[in-house]
C-alpha cells in the first residue's frame, strides 16, 4: 500500500518535470522522443497503482464489515437485550393463549345466565347492553367489534337487554345503548347513549376509545422494539469510534 503511494508520488514529480523541459528548454523537442516511451510506462504503472489502490481500498472494507460483525454478534450487552426480548415474547404469547381461552380478542355475544362467570373471569370487561332493534345499538356494535381485537387484553361483550333482566334492573339500565365497564367484576364506569360521545349517530371511534381509555378500561401499550432496536445502533456507534480511533 505504501510502496504504491511512493510510485504515484514521484509519477507526479516526473510530470513536473516533463512540463518544464517543454515549456523552458530549447532541447526540449529533442528530449522529447527519448522521454515519451517513459511517459508511457508511466501511465500503465500508474493505472495499475491505482487499481490495486481500489482493491485494497474494498477489501479493507470487506474486513472491516466483517470484524463489526463479529463483535456485535459476541456483545454481551447485545445478546442480554436479545435474551430479554425473547422472553419478553413468550410470557406475552403465553398470556395471550390464556386471555383467548377466555373469549379476549373478540367481541361475542353472552346469555344472562353466562353473564356473571364472564364479569368476573377476568381484569377489565366491556359490556354493551342492546336490543336488536336499536339502529344506535348497531351503531355501538360497529366501534366495539374493531376495538375487541386491538386491545386483547380488555373483554367485549354485548348482551341483549331483554334477555337479561335481571341484570338489567341490578345495574339501574334504563337507556340503551348502555356499555358497562367492569374492573375485577365490580361495575366502575357506563356509557349512556351517545350523550359523551358528541351526542350525533356520527361520533368517531377514536371518541370512544378515548372514552376507554380516560376509564382505565383499555391501556395503549408501549413499543418495547425502539429500545431493543436502539442497543444495535448504538453497539455499532461504538464499534466504529474504535475503528476510526485506531
Amino acid at each position: 500500500m505504501r510502496h504504491c503511494t511512493q510510485l504515484l508520488g514521484a509519477f507526479e514529480k516526473w510530470e513536473e518535470i516533463k512540463r518544464w523541459i517543454l515549456l523552458n528548454s530549447s532541447l526540449g523537442w529533442a528530449i522529447w522522443p527519448w522521454a515519451k516511451p517513459f511517459t508511457q510506462r508511466r501511465v500503465i504503472i500508474r493505472r495499475q497503482a491505482a487499481e490495486l489502490l481500489a482493491e485494497h481500498s474494498k477489501a479493507s472494507s470487506r474486513v472491516h464489515d466483517d470484524l463489526d460483525l463479529d463483535e456485535l454478534m459476541d456483545d454481551p450487552e447485545l445478546e442480554r437485550l436479545h435474551a430479554e426480548r425473547i422472553a419478553a415474547l413468550k410470557k406475552e404469547a403465553e398470556k395471550r393463549q390464556v386471555l383467548a381461552r377466555k373469549g379476549h380478542g373478540e367481541y361475542r355475544e353472552i346469555t344472562e345466565a353466562d353473564f356473571l362467570g364472564e364479569v368476573t373471569g377476568t381484569e377489565r370487561v366491556v359490556c354493551h347492553f342492546f336490543h336488536k332493534e336499536f339502529v344506535r345499538c348497531k351503531i355501538m356494535d360497529k366501534h366495539l367489534r374493531p376495538l375487541a381485537v386491538t386491545y386483547f387484553d380488555t373483554k367485549f361483550l354485548k348482551v341483549d337487554a331483554e334477555n337479561c333482566p335481571f341484570f338489567v334492573t341490578k345495574l339501574g339500565i334504563k337507556v340503551l345503548p348502555c356499555v358497562i365497564l367492569f374492573k375485577n367484576g365490580v361495575a366502575c364506569d357506563r356509557i349512556v347513549g351517545f350523550e359523551e360521545l358528541g351526542g350525533k349517530d356520527d361520533f368517531t371511534r377514536a371518541a370512544l376509545e378515548s372514552r376507554l381509555l380516560r376509564a382505565g378500561l383499555i391501556i395503549k401499550k408501549e413499543k418495547p422494539e425502539a429500545e431493543v432496536d436502539e442497543a444495535p445502533r448504538r453497539v455499532r456507534s461504538t464499534v466504529y469510534s474504535d475503528s476510526d480511533s485506531d
